[in-house]
């Protein structure tokens, strides 16, 4: 572990400040955590060496009893830990001379220690492109012939200071090949958005995520960039913390609802451990289109999660030193779109989001235009029902009250 140097503590100044009912009972008494209707949230580009690109953002999102950290970066490959404490007192502290060496274990720290009460990482390693021509129906399921992938740990990014939005709690990471000899990204680039929340929400733009005050959500998209094919198809490597040698497991969960993403009723959600923990959650979805109308939906497809003991993965700073060297790792890819249209190659453009928090992930309920529907449908059977009924019972009681006349 580092020693040297002296930490930055994340600074800034906070006051203290539904899902399944049982669920978040439970989540809140074993978490003490989980359940703030709202967080006060502050967005803060940690500084470093004066002649780096700024690329350290740390979100803190303080509870009545507890603060949530995010903290993004593209040192190496753009990655993200996330550590939840149970006090609003908690703060980042980072050692910058650990951080940039060759063993930065100990240049990333929550304190104090002792109140962490979860913690995982995300890593964004490859971004992945394949050839789809001639893939037959048969083989429509596969993404088709791998081009050789972009290492992510190899791509130059932007000041994220430049992009920093503290209206909309927003701020974006921006990158492109370091080397780049085919000049596919001349006009090209591949952005991270990343977006906290300090109530429950869903944005305007599909696929309208249901979010919360305990998450925060990231769009990635690609555009502009030269496809290496005439039908190319796109995807992204992510590597997350195992726990041991199994991986965090990947569910979906299915509704009849699709309002908010039309034509789309599955959610999928990745989840560390038993409740409570953190989670991934997104739509299989992405779009070809920035204003992401159902037109331009393509369909997303995620590989079983995997332990990499068979390969090594590009490093990231600040999760090693958050978390040490000796960590266990699992990796999944997602592909956007087939070799049918509408595709990347429509207007060289994608996206993709997803939320990454912590606790019971948000659950979507039926929406009010759905239940309206649902109570008509089942209204009116009703009410046809009822009425029969009470024909039946009238005449039954004018046929009780007739007298024979002999």
């Amino acid at each position: 572990m580092c020693g040297c140097g002296e930490p930055h503590l994340g600074r800034g100044h906070y006051a203290p400040t539904p899902t399944l009912l049982l669920t978040l009972l439970l989540s809140s008494v074993s978490f003490g955590l989980l359940g703030e209707e709202t967080r006060q949230v502050s967005l803060e580009v940690i500084p470093g060496w004066p002649d780096l690109p700024q690329n350290l953002l740390h979100i803190r999102a303080v509870g009545t009893n507890s603060t949530l950290h995010y903290v993004w970066s593209s040192l190496g490959p753009p990655a993200a830990v996330l550590v939840a404490t149970n006090t609003p007192h908690s703060v980042l502290s980072v050692n910058w001379t650990c951080l940039l060496s060759p063993n930065p274990d100990g240049g990333l720290m929550v304190l104090p220690k002792d109140s962490i009460q979860f913690s995982s990482a995300v890593v964004f390693t490859r971004l992945l492109e394949f050839d789809s021509t001639n893939m037959s129906e048969a083989a429509a399921q596969l993404p088709g012939k791998p081009y050789p992938p972009y290492p992510l740990a190899e791509f130059s990014w932007n000041n994220i200071n430049d992009s920093l939005d503290p209206a909309t709690l927003s701020a974006t990471f921006q990158g492109h090949p370091t080397h780049d000899p085919t000049r596919a990204f001349a006009n090209g680039s591949l952005t991270f958005k990343v977006q906290a929340f300090s109530r429950s929400g869903r944005p305007a733009q599909p696929p309208r995520l249901l979010h919360t005050a305990e998450t925060c959500q990231l769009e990635v998209a690609l555009a502009g960039a030269s496809p290496r094919g005439n039908q190319s198809v796109f995807g992204l490597e992510i590597a997350t913390l195992g726990h041991g040698s199994d991986c965090p497991s990947l569910q979906e969960q299915h509704s009849i609802d699709d309002e908010y993403t039309p034509a789309v009723f599955q959610l999928d959600q990745l989840l560390w451990g038993s409740l409570p923990s953190g989670f991934m959650q997104w739509r299989p979805v992405a779009f070809s289109q920035k204003q992401g109308s159902r037109e331009s939906t393509l369909p997303c497809q995620a590989s079983p999660l995997h332990p990499t003991v068979e390969y090594s993965l590009p490093k990231s700073p600040i999760v090693q030193a958050f978390f040490g060297s000796q960590n266990s790792f699992c990796a999944f890819n997602l592909t956007f779109g087939t070799s049918r249209s509408p595709g990347y190659w429509d207007q060289n453009y994608l996206s993709w989001s997803m939320l990454l928090g912590v606790g019971p992930p948000p659950l979507d309920t039926l929406s009010p235009l759905v239940m309206g529907i649902m109570a008509v449908a089942l209204g009116i059977p009703g009410l046809v029902l009822l009425g029969g009924g009470l024909i039946l019972l009238l005449r039954h009681k004018q046929y009780s009250e007739y007298q024979s006349i002999n």
